[in-house]
This record gives structure tokens, C-alpha cells and sequence, in this order.
């Protein structure tokens, strides 16, 4: 690099990542550059690894001296760019600011309930990341979307036009005085950050915008508003995106002031610029927290981007960081792919970011061997204690294994370890972990295979190493794939400190034959922050139907919004020349909500949109309007500085070869020449094996590969020969513990990418939105070999179909046949749940089946949505099929499955045909059929991709392999799990621990469960004899659906990442007695069985196994609409508390775990005011682990439409276990327009009118452990006796002790707190809650309904009742 002579300055790139920091530096004019590498943490030698980078570059090419304390002078420097993780870090260590959160009244909890699924359905804990936030403050204020048929008679107040083109109704002002004492609490708090979003602020930010004024009059240093980041509708990521800004603006702009005040005073005439999540740079004064947590990330997209694309080669590129912890995968294929919503640390942001996916595998991921097989991740033993081989006590992980391969040399790798941190790399301690591990190994292959031959500790490293490629490449083929794009036409291109060792078997596995490793691949992050472009961008919504008038507004807003970045770009000191803008449309079909960021076409956004729709989902949805929900415009300001410098003639000489090193690849130890890049020219070539040190990363040239030095400097390897997957060895025995690792993955993957195309290619928001669907692959003969995990109540239970498929079909089954079904008694759920199976031949012979399993909003029956609270017979429920090819010999049949659908089956003797109607949908089902049937295509294809890579004999050997494994990890569970069965509850007999547990349905219906465990073969037995029988209702419940949870619970309790199979069941037996109503006939009605009794089986099994208290035991569903429109929900609520954890509150739990809709998409797309959405503070059960809170949730409706609820716990509470009280019960209201309160039980429909309010209270999860200082319970029960003892007459308030509702006229109260009401019930038989008029009549529950019926409408306690079908007041007996 030389001397700074000749007037040249120092241009500085940095990346201070978590680990090291990397410098590039060069002085303008010169090609070569000067690369350092430092902690980012040192505080023993300096604060801050960019200041010290620049100051040790500026001394050695200044010959000056710098003392540490002195401020660095400017005048040699030319521009600084730098990324770095300080904000990254701050959100996952949670030290960030400390925050609070401003959100309108009635949404206190709307970002911890978030969409409510769980982040691993397996996990009992649910483990979240916390808060970001610390107070919520309330506030008085409401926007409404006004909409042309609002029937709502108070709606007098005027509308105005939002920025979107909306029209909206401030319904409640914002009252700032109000407002000003609730902010100055906080403040007083020391809380100085402040994050604002309301409802609707994205189309009216006024009220936000006056917030701020607010607070920042009153003190407060930072407040983000929702509507200024992220002008976009969606109301959960636009908050979380407000609070990650709140929570790390702070934090960064301290960094910045820190690191400007370095520097001497000419410093601010310096150019300075900071890399955003969008590759894109901003001046410090721009660069805020939300835009901040991929900076690193980002420069590594745009460094391979813009030095190999085009330049080293035509083929698009898959980016491949593989760093200590984590790899990063990323795409370009001329233009960066930016994804607008992505989630980080339990926060969803909404900001343009590159599309880069995170992989829990990195050089540090911990190896084991657990049931025997090869496990990678994703725990990583992180830099302290580290590897093994950092001498500081740590476990294996990828690093031994490479060093133990020799893929790592230690004379060439910094002797910065031991005691006084100046030792090497300790080899002979992986060495002697590894042959502890083998002994593990090699005495499991024994006692499987006594002629087995033992594992060298070589081949087990190198095993590790294959089964950690496998999990990097899956993300890889579904960051490609899912977007309709082949991954083995794609060059691999490689960076990071460890991703080049592992580059040549990554590009293999994934059938590429180019890779391409920048010289620079060990700093390419930082050396990319040179190569970036400066970036403005400004968006604001535009909600309107594409078409001529629209698109001319979009043409104006463009105009605006250029106008503003370009002024931006100018005032930063870019001339006009060197400014471009780009446009972007964001589009989707209505009816959807896959919207694209469509960028400005040469033609029609239209066309563009649709060819793009087209090419990632596979189809276009005719004749359905284009909506624009956004418009965006990014500016560029061009700055031409870092650029490929390429050497023009190719060297004459010989590679020089440094030293000669052993390497062990898959055929052995081979003596490997070393190279070093930096003595290596364009034109030379280096034969396989090789290893190349590139400062400080190691390319590992592998057998059948060859590597050229391009004129650019850079390595480019291609891969020759692929590798001879066919000779895997093949055991119809014992498997290959490293390739049953790998093929679990495979299969998995094949599940995992079906689900995606399913996911895709459908058009109905239960699939593509609520992700209500399963796939999965099967045997030849139906058993279940892969089941991604999607929806738990899915789990194992398409096997079920499968089998009964292939009895019924036998050998009537041919290739191009798809068959489709959802009768419970051929293995089906519930009617809305259709299967569509696809048998898979290989030259006739049937070799596997695939199939999808997706909840159809609508099949018809008795009520719109097909889920009828009080259905008795399954033709009420809408279509039933047992068996029907949807697709004969390639044909598909439309006419027949049409008919199936609009005329549902009926028992004739019922006469019923005529009076159940047919679906009310039938082309979203055909549609989302066709989708079906394309994610079983997706599943053949790659069923017979890795046949013709391993082989049919291997694929089949190994399907009954991985099924073997998942029976031997749940034998070893079961064998363990009899510790956690209390003594006081359990009966010891023999070898065998038996258990009994039951609980009950609402109606009264028992479930029993006699659970024998054999502690010595690792074997259970369910027996639920003595459950109650069939019942005229709709919660019976399909034998699939019981197995489903048994399987569940067992994947729950293994609590290892161990494949969803048939295995899981083999040492299983389930009794389910005929005729039960967990084994009812074919005419019995069971839309309530997958949705309800599931979650009160899973309980009741969980129970028996000590494991945990029982969740919220029910999945409240709702479903609304009339003939122009359907809408289904599932309600969360808590979970139960477990012996180290307390029950989550506001989430799905156990057997679902499909997501809530935004409120403001909810609001926008349907007749309804959301009216409050929070947690039911105190219905989780006391103990000494609390049980999760529920959910309140009350929708007001804004024109008549039907209205059905089907939950459950309305009168059973969620038990509580090992002495933790009982969760609340739920409740479920009607609030008339006339303010009477109608309580509406937990299965009813009604006709619902403009005003009208339903107010559903999800229960609590139960509490685990006895806890006794329950100081509130303790002064209610008191005070209850005494008022009971005196005669008084108890009014219970909503929300309080017993969290019941009580009204004046006495018309309706629901006793919440099971304690107190028993408390009631034994000191008076009758007590006036209200004003009980004992004159009244029983309830009989209604039709058909029986007392005590949460189907009639009645309740446990005593009470008054305004029955709605009945349209009379009864009194219930308690």
C-alpha cells in the first residue's frame, strides 16, 4: 500500500461485527489496500476497535505517532463507511434503551400477544424473547376506516380523507392533557424513550404526531412514531418496528457521539456514512435503530455482489457467510432482493432489508450424538468458553471437526490462546474429545450391529461436518426454490471466516459447479461498505383498486416522493448526474395478503406484478382486482469509488507451493500442498486437493475439484465430479448413524418444501396467511415417514387417511391419480380439513406416498364458515368424502369434485339434502385444491431427486430407518419420564408405572385416561376406557385426531429435535373404546373434536405425565359472515404453568397454532371495529408457577351478519397441578346495541345487528405448585363468607377477584373464579347474582340441549339467564 505520499488520503471500510472488527483501507488512486483484523472487545488495549483500526493505519502510513488519548487528525482521511452490530447486539442481549410504549386504549397488550403462535410448537414453556418495552401508557384516542354500508347509528361524526385515500372517522379525539400526566409518570420513572403506534396511524398520523410534540416538550430524548418509520398498514409490525427504533436509536446515535468525539474538529467536513439493513448508506445523522440490525450483514451482500456478478460470472449467485455462530444465506441475480417485514429476536420489522436468512450453524455449533444419531446445532458454544480447542473447557463443535480433518492449520491460525493468550490452537485436545465421543459412538453401533466395524474418530468429524452441510443447505434450496428458481443453476458465492472450507461439499450437495471466493472473503463485509451507494427512500401508503385513475394518483405521489429523496441526495453534496430514483409499487390481489413490492417496469405495473405472482406462486388468479396498498420510491446517489481493479496479462510461472499438510477427505488421509492467494497470479491453476490461505480464511479445494485464480484476483473452483451418492452403503438393518442424520434432514426438507409450495400456490388466508395446513410423506404402505411441523392436531393423523386410502383403492391406484378425502371414518379430522393424497410410483411400483392436509374456509353446512356450534350429524357440517380421485391418470375432476362439494352428502332417511347447503366458495376450494395437489407434485419431485442420487434401495432402507430412530428416542423418553410421575398419584406394578387421569368436557362428557408406562422396554400403553360415549354434539373427536395428540405429547416431552414419524408410535398402544365420543360412528358430527376435545386430550395425557398444568383446553373459534363474505379466527389464551416455568399468556396453545389477523387488516377487509384486543388479567392460576393469562377480545359489528362461537372451558376451569390453582374459565357475550348483556355460552350462533359487540374471554392456564400466600383469594373468600353469612346479595365486577360481569337489570353474570363459585355453591344453594328471580323456569339448555349445556346457553352458578334462542329469561341451577 505504501507511504502517504503525493497528497493521497486514507479511504476506511469498516465492519465491527460481534467478534472481530475488519478494516479495508486504501489511498485514493492506488489499487492495493490494507486489510486488519481486531477484537471488537478489548478493552485491556483500547475502547473501540473502528477507532483503533483507524489509528494504527493512520501511524503506519503516516510515520506519525498517535497516542491512544489524543483525538485522531482528519487531515489524511478521505471518507469513512462503516457497519456494525452495535444495534444487532443491543436487541439480542435486550440492553438496549429503557422504553415505553404509547398505543391506543384497549391494545395495552396488543404487541406481547403479537399473532399468537409460538415460536417451537414443541416447547411446553414457550419460550419468548422479553419485552422491549417496560410501561405501557393508554391513550384516549380512535380512528375508524368509514365504510359505505356502516350501519352503526352513532356514527354522526364527519369523515376526512387519510394520506392512503381512505376515507376515516375520528371517533375519539386525542386529549393531550390527559395524556401529559400519564407521560410525565414515566418520565418520573427515569424511562426517556418513548414508542408510539395507534390504530389507523398509518393513513392518519396526526394524533401520533402531536404524541411527539408532547413528549418531547416534556423531556423525553427519543420518541419513534409507527407512522413516520413504516407509513404502512399492519398494526403489530408497525409497532414492533416503533419500539425496535425507540429501543436502539438511542443506543447507536451514544455510539456515534462516542465515536465522532475521537476525532479532531475537521472531522465533521468529512464524509461519513453508515450501512443500513437495505445496503444502502446514510450519514450518521440518519442512521436510526430499525434500519440498523443487518448493517454487517448487508455489506457482505453488496461486497460478492458487486465484485462477482457480472464480473466473474453470468450465473445468478447464492451468498454463503459462515461465520462463528451463524450462516447467512442471501440471493442476487442483478438486482438486490429486499423483503420490507422480517423478524429478529422476537420483533417483527417493517423497513426495505435485504433478503438475507439466518442459519443456527456456524463454526461454533455444538456436536452430539443423541439416539443414534449425528446432531449439529443449533446450540453454539460461542467465543467463551468456544471450541474445545481454545483451551478454556469448552464442547465440540464444527471447528474441532475441521481442525481434527486438518481443513484448519494451526501453524497459520493466531496463537492468541491459554492463560496468557499465546498459545496455538490445542489439537490434541479435540483430538482426545472426539475419541471419548467415538467410544459413545462405536459401543451404540455394537449393541445395534455386533459386526459393526468402529468409527475412526476421523470418520466421525468428518460425519459431523456432513450432517452440518445438510442443515446449511436446506435453507439454501428453499431460499431458491420457494421463488421458483433452480438451485443447481445459481454459483455458490462463498465468505465469512469459515465458509470456504466447507464451499466445494455446499456447492456439491446442492448439485452447483461453480464457486466463487472473493480475495477478500474473510473482510468482504467491510470491504462491501466501499462498494454501496448512498440511499434515501420515502413511502407512503395509497390504498385504491389499480386502475387508469389510480395509476395517475400513483404518478403524482411519485413525483412528490422523488422530489423529496432527490433533495435529500443533493443537500448531501451528490451532483444531479450521479442521483437515480427508483419506483416500487407494493401490489396484491384482492382477497389476499401476499403483497409484492413490484419495482417500476418498462411497461404496466399490472403485467409486472402478475409475471412476477406468476413465477413465484405458480399461478395468476383471474378475473380478480389488483389492489395498491403503498408506493415507494428509493434514491441513489451513486458514488463510483471502490471499484475491481483486474490484471490484464496472466502469470508465466508455477504456482508456489508453501508447505505440504495431511487433509482427510472421504477416501482418507492425503499429503495436500498449501498455497497462499497472495503469492498466487491470474492464470494459475491449482489441482485438487489444495488448501489456499486467504489472510484469514482457509479454502479447502476438495478431490474432483479444480480452482483458477481469475484476473480479478479471486478464486473460482469448479466442481468436476459429483459425488457418488449411490454408494452409500445400504443396510435393511442397521443405518449409518452419519447418513441417517442426513437423510432425517432430506425428508424433512421434502416435508418442509411442500408446505411451502402449498403455502404459495393457495389463495384462501387459513392456508396462505394463518398457515392452517400440514404436509407429509409416507411409505409404500401409508406409514408416516415425514411430517413437517406445521399444525400439531395434524401431527401423525394423515396416516390414518393415508391407509384407509389405500384399503379402499388396493390396486386400483395408477400413476397420475390423486385422491382426496375428510370423512372422519377414513382417517380425517374435520370436514374443513380436506386431504388430497398423491400415491408415487417408480416404473409402476408404488413407492411412497405424499399428501397435503389444508382448513377450507368454507364447505358448507349449516353455517357459513362450516364450523355450526350446534351441529348433531356430520351432513350438517357441509361435504363429506371419503373417497374420491380429484385427479384420475393425469386427468383433473372438476365436474365431480364441484358436485361433491355443492351437494353434500346426507342420510336419506333425514331428508336433509334439501335444507344443507353446499359450499358457499367453491372456486377458492378448487383453487386451493389445485394448490394441493401442486405441493404433492413439489413432494414427487423430490421424492425422485434423491432416488436418483442415493438410490431407490438406499431412500427405502432409510425411510424405515429414521422411523426406527424416532421409536428408539421416545423408548428412551418413556424409560426416563417415569421420574416425573408423582408417587401420590402413580401405581408401581412390576417394571410398569401405571397413572389415571381424567378431565371433562363442558357438557359433562368425561375423558379418562389409564396410562401404563413399562419403565424397562420403554413402552406405553393409553388406555382411555371409561370415556363417555358418543354425544349429541359436535366435540366428538376421530380416532386420528386422539392419535395426534399422543404424538404431540411424546414430541413434546423428548424435548430433541427428533423426526415426526410412524416410529414415534411404535412403542405406543391406544385404546379407544367404539362408540365413545372419542370413537364415534360415521354419522356423528366432529367439527368440535379437531378444534376442542383435542386440546382437553392433550391436557388430560400431559397431566398424567406430571409434565405441565392444563393449557387454556380449547381453540375459540369464531367464524362470521353472510353470502358476500366468510371470516374464521382462533382465539389464544394461557398456558399452564410448568415445575421450572410459568404458563405464556396470549398465545395458541398445544394443538394449534395458526395466527391472529392484524387489526387493522381486520378492520379493513371486514364489517368490524375492533373494540379492545388485551390479556385477562388474573385468569391464570396462582402457584408457585403461574398459570398464562387469556385473552379478551370484543368485536363490534357494523351490519348484520351471522355470528358463530364453538369453544370450550366455560364451565370446567383448566386445572391447576401439583397443587397450582385453576386457570380462569372462559366466557362469551353479546353486548346489543341496547347495552343488555346476553351471555351466549360456549357453542351458540347467532344473527348479530349493526352495533352489536361480542365479547369473548379466552380461560387461563393453570398454575403449577401450591402457593399459599394468596392474599387476595385469602380476603375475598373472607369477605364472601361474611357477606353470605350476613345475607347479602353478591354483585361480582368484570376483570376483578372472580373477573365475572354483573349488570343492573341482572340479566347475565359469569363466575370466573372456580374456587369462589364452589365457595358459593356449598354455603347457599341459591344465590342472587343480580337479581335472581326464583319464580323463573330452569333452563333446559334449548334445543336439543340438556341442563348445565354451555350449548343452551345455561351456566353452573345460579343466575339469570336471557336465553337467545329462546327469547326468554330462565334461572340455571347451580
Amino acid at each position: 500500500m505504501g507511504s502517504l505520499d503525493g497528497g493521497g488520503k486514507l479511504r476506511f471500510c469498516i465492519d465491527r461485527g460481534g467478534t472481530f472488527t475488519d478494516v479495508y483501507a486504501e489511498i485514493s488512486g492506488r489499487a492495493e489496500g490494507k486489510v486488519m483484523k481486531l477484537l471488537s472487545v478489548d478493552p485491556v488495549n483500547y475502547d473501540d476497535a473502528p477507532v483503533e483500526g483507524i489509528r494504527r493505519i493512520l501511524e503506519e502510513f503516516t510515520g506519525k505517532s498517535i497516542p491512544r488519548a489524543e483525538k485522531l487528525p482528519t487531515e489524511n482521511i478521505d471518507w469513512v463507511r462503516m457497519g456494525t452490530t452495535v444495534a444487532t447486539n443491543a436487541l439480542l442481549e435486550r440492553k438496549g434503551e429503557r422504553i415505553a410504549l404509547c398505543v391506543t386504549r384497549g391494545f395495552r397488550d396488543l404487541l406481547h400477544i403479537g399473532n399468537q403462535a409460538r415460536p417451537n410448537i414443541f416447547d411446553l414453556t414457550v419460550s419468548r424473547p422479553s419485552h422491549l418495552y417496560e410501561e405501557v401508557v393508554e391513550v384516549d384516542e380512535r380512528i375508524e376506516l368509514a365504510i359505505d354500508d356502516d350501519n352503526i347509528a352513532d356514527r354522526s361524526t364527519a369523515t376526512v380523507e387519510g394520506v392512503s385515500g381512505e376515507r376515516i372517522r375520528i371517533v375519539k379525539p386525542l386529549d393531550v392533557e390527559l395524556l401529559k400526566s400519564s407521560l410525565k409518570s414515566v418520565l418520573e420513572k427515569g424511562i426517556c424513550s418513548l414508542s408510539v403506534v395507534f390504530l389507523h396511524s398509518y393513513t392518519y398520523p396526526n394524533h401520533e404526531i402531536a404524541v411527539e410534540k408532547l413528549a418531547m416538550s416534556l423531556g423525553f430524548k427519543h420518541v419513534s412514531l409507527s407512522s413516520s418509520l413504516t407509513p404502512m398498514i399492519r398494526a403489530v409490525p408497525r409497532g414492533f418496528t416503533a419500539c425496535v427504533d425507540a429501543y436502539l436509536t438511542p443506543v447507536i446515535k451514544e455510539y456515534l457521539k462516542g465515536f465522532m468525539s475521537k476525532f479532531d474538529d475537521k472531522f465533521q467536513r468529512l464524509n461519513v456514512l453508515f450501512m443500513q439493513s437495505d445496503g444502502g448508506l446514510v450519514p450518521e445523522t440518519r442512521f436510526s435503530g430499525h434500519k440498523a440490525v443487518l448493517s454487517g450483514p448487508a455489506g457482505g451482500v453488496v461486497g460478492y455482489s458487486q465484485t462477482l456478478f457480472g464480473i466473474e460470472t453470468d450465473k445468478p449467485l447464492i451468498g454463503f457467510d459462515m461465520g462463528g455462530t451463524s450462516t447467512d444465506v442471501s440471493r442476487y441475480a442483478g438486482i438486490y432482493e429486499h423483503v420490507i417485514e422480517t423478524q429478529i429476536s422476537g420483533a417483527t420489522i417493517q423497513a426495505p432489508q435485504l433478503e438475507i436468512n439466518t442459519v443456527a450453524a456456524g463454526g461454533g455449533s455444538k456436536l452430539k450424538f443423541l439416539f443414534g444419531a449425528f446432531r449439529v446445532g443449533p446450540e453454539s458454544v460461542g467465543s467463551h468458553p468456544g471450541p474445545v480447542c481454545y483451551r478454556k473447557g469448552g464442547e465440540l463443535a464444527i471447528t474441532d471437526a475441521n481442525l481434527l480433518l486438518g481443513y484448519i492449520i494451526p501453524d497459520y491460525f493466531p496463537s492468541i490462546f491459554g492463560p496468557n493468550e499465546d498459545q496455538p490452537l490445542d489439537i490434541q485436545a479435540t483430538n482426545s474429545e472426539f475419541e471419548k465421543l467415538a467410544k459413545q459412538i462405536n459401543t451404540y453401533r455394537k449393541n445395534q450391529n455386533p459386526s459393526a466395524k468402529d468409527m475412526t474418530v476421523e470418520e466421525i468429524a468428518l460425519g459431523f461436518i456432513d450432517v452440518a452441510n445438510e442443515t446449511m443447505c436446506r435453507p439454501i434450496r428453499q431460499l431458491t426454490e420457494m421463488k421458483g428458481h433452480e438451485v443447481k443453476n445459481h454459483a455458490l458465492a462463498c465468505f465469512g471466516g469459515a465458509g470456504p472450507q466447507h464451499a466445494c461439499a455446499i456447492a456439491r450437495s446442492l448439485g452447483m459447479k461453480e464457486v466463487l471466493i472473493h480475495k477478500f472473503c474473510g473482510i468482504l463485509s467491510a470491504y462491501g461498505m466501499g462498494m454501496a451507494d448512498v440511499v434515501e427512500e420515502e413511502q407512503e401508503p395509497y390504498a385504491a383498486v389499480y386502475g387508469p385513475r389510480s395509476i395517475s394518483e400513483v404518478y403524482n405521489r411519485e413525483a412528490a416522493l422523488s422530489n423529496r429523496v432527490k433533495r435529500k441526495l443533493l443537500k448531501q453534496g451528490f451532483e444531479e448526474e450521479n442521483v437515480a430514483t427508483e419506483t416500487f409499487l407494493n401490489l396484491r390481489y384482492e382477497g389476499t395478503d401476499t403483497a409484492m413490492m413490484v419495482r417500476s417496469p418498462r411497461g404496466d405495473y399490472a403485467a409486472e406484478f402478475e409475471n412476477l405472482f406468476k413465477q413465484e406462486y405458480g399461478f395468476k388468479l383471474q378475473g380478480r382486482n389488483i389492489l395498491i396498498s403503498d408506493v415507494r420510491v428509493r434514491g441513489i446517489g451513486i458514488t463510483n469509488i471502490l471499484k475491481p481493479q483486474a490484471v490484464e496479462n496472466p502469470s508465466q510461472g508455477s504456482p508456489e507451493i508453501v508447505g505440504q499438510y495431511r487433509v482427510y477427505f472421504g477416501n482418507g488421509w492425503q499429503d495436500t500442498p498449501l498455497y497462499k492467494l497472495e503469492d498466487l497470479s491470474y492464470g494459475h491453476v491449482i489441482s485438487a486437493p489444495a488448501i489456499i490461505l486467504n489472510g484469514n480464511s482457509t479454502v479447502i479445494v476438495e478431490p474432483g475439484c479444480k480452482a483458477d485464480i481469475t484476473k480479478y484476483g479471486n478464486i473460482k473452483i469448479e466442481i468436476i465430479d459429483s459425488a457418488d451418492l449411490n454408494a452409500v452403503q445400504v443396510s435393511k438393518d442397521v443405518a449409518d448413524v452419519v447418513q441417517l442424520s442426513i437423510f432425517n434432514h432430506r425428508f424433512m426438507g421434502i416435508a418442509e418444501q411442500m408446505g411451502r409450495t402449498l403455502q404459495r400456490t393457495s389463495i384462501s388466508t387459513n392456508i396462505k396467511e394463518r398457515l392452517d395446513f400440514s404436509c407429509a410423506l409416507f411409505g409404500p404402505d401409508g406409514g408416516l415417514v415425514a411430517n413437517a411441523p406445521h399444525v400439531p392436531v395434524h401431527l401423525g393423523a394423515m396416516s390414518s387417511t393415508v391407509k384407509w386410502q389405500l384399503d379402499y383403492w388396493g390396486g386400483d391406484l395408477n400413476e397420475g391419480d390423486v385422491l382426496v378425502s375428510n370423512h372422519p371414518c377414513a382417517g380425517g379430522s374435520h370436514l374443513p380439513d380436506i386431504t388430497v393424497v398423491t400415491p408415487v410410483f417408480d416404473h409402476g411400483k408404488l413407492i411412497f406416498f405424499v399428501a397435503s392436509r389444508g382448513h377450507h374456509a368454507e364447505i358448507g353446512g349449516i353455517t357459513p364458515g362450516s364450523m355450526p356450534p350446534f351441529s348433531k350429524f356430520i351432513w350438517e357440517e357441509g361435504a363429506a368424502i371419503k373417497a374420491f380421485k380429484l385427479v384420475e391418470k393425469g386427468v383433473f375432476q372438476e365436474e365431480g369434485m364441484s358436485k361433491l362439494l355443492l351437494f353434500p352428502f346426507s342420510d336419506d332417511s333425514t331428508g336433509s339434502s334439501s335444507r344443507i347447503p353446499g359450499t358457499r366458495r367453491l372456486r377458492d376450494n378448487l383453487s386451493d385444491l389445485r394448490a394441493q395437489i401442486a405441493a404433492n407434485q413439489r413432494g414427487i419431485f423430490l421424492i425422485k431427486e434423491l432416488i436418483q442420487l442415493y438410490g431407490l434401495d438406499c431412500v427405502q432402507s432409510y425411510m424405515n430407518h429414521v422411523q426406527a430412530n424416532a421409536e428408539g428416542a421416545v423408548r428412551e423418553m418413556l424409560k426416563s419420564v417415569t421420574a416425573r410421575l408423582s408417587l401420590e398419584t402413580a401405581v408401581v406394578n412390576g417394571d410398569s408405572v401405571i397413572v389415571e387421569e381424567e378431565d371433562y368436557m363442558d357438557d359433562g362428557s368425561v375423558i379418562h385416561l389409564k396410562l401404563t408406562v413399562d419403565m424397562k422396554n420403554g413402552e406405553a400403553f393409553f388406555d382411555f376406557t371409561g370415556t363417555s360415549s358418543e354425544v349429541y354434539g359436535n366435540w366428538n373427536a376421530p380416532e386420528a385426531v386422539t392419535a395426534a395428540a399422543v404424538i404431540y405429547c411424546l414430541r413434546c416431552l423428548v424435548d430433541v429435535d427428533i423426526p415426526l414419524n410412524q416410529g414415534c408410535l411404535s412403542p405406543v398402544r391406544i385404546r379407544i373404546p367404539r362408540g365413545s365420543f372419542l370413537s364415534p360412528s360415521d354419522r356423528s358430527a366432529v367439527v368440535g373434536g379437531n378444534v376442542l376435545t383435542s386440546q382437553r386430550i392433550t391436557d388430560v395425557i400431559l397431566m398424567a405425565f406430571q409434565a405441565c398444568a392444563c393449557s387454556q383446553g380449547c381453540m375459540n373459534n369464531l367464524t362470521f359472515g353472510d353470502d358476500t363474505f366468510g371470516y374464521y379466527e382462533t382465539v389464544g389464551g394461557g398456558s399452564g404453568a410448568g415445575p421450572t416455568w410459568d404458563g405464556a399468556s396470549g398465545v395458541q396453545c398445544h394443538m394449534t397454532n395458526t395466527r391472529m389477523t392484524d387489526p387493522e387488516i381486520f378492520e379493513q377487509r371486514y364489517p368490524v371495529v375492533l373494540r379492545r384486543f388485551g390479556l385477562r388479567e388474573g385468569s391464570g392460576g396462582l402457584g408457585v408457577r403461574r398459570g398464562g393469562e387469556g385473552i379478551v377480545r370484543e368485536i363490534e359489528f357494523r351490519r348484520p351478519v351471522v355470528v358463530s362461537i364453538l369453544s370450550e372451558r366455560r364451565v370446567h376451569s383448566p386445572r391447576g397441578l401439583r397443587g397450582g390453582r385453576n386457570g380462569g374459565r372462559g366466557a362469551n357475550y353479546l353486548i346489543t346495541g341496547g347495552k343488555r348483556t346476553v351471555y351466549l355460552g360456549g357453542k351458540n350462533t347467532v344473527e348479530v345487528d349493526a352495533g352489536d359487540i361480542l365479547r369473548i374471554l379466552t380461560p387461563g392456564g393453570g398454575g403449577w405448585g401450591q402457593f399459599v400466600n394468596d392474599k387476595k383469594e385469602v380476603v375475598f373468600v373472607v369477605f364472601t363468607v361474611l357477606l353470605l353469612l350476613l345475607g347479602f346479595r353478591m354483585a361480582a365486577v368484570e376483570e376483578d377477584l372472580i373477573g365475572g360481569r354483573c349488570e343492573e337489570d341482572g340479566e347475565v353474570v359469569m363466575m370466573e373464579s372456580e374456587s369462589s363459585a364452589r365457595l358459593l355453591q356449598e354455603q347457599q344453594k341459591y344465590i342472587s347474582l343480580g337479581a335472581l328471580n326464583k319464580d323463573l323456569p330452569i333452563c333446559s339448555g334449548g334445543e336439543g340441549g340438556a341442563p348445565y349445556s354451555n350449548g343452551g346457553g345455561c351456566l353452573p352458578e345460579p343466575s339469570n339467564i336471557y336465553h337467545r334462542g329462546c327469547s326468554k329469561y330462565y334461572r340455571c341451577r347451580g
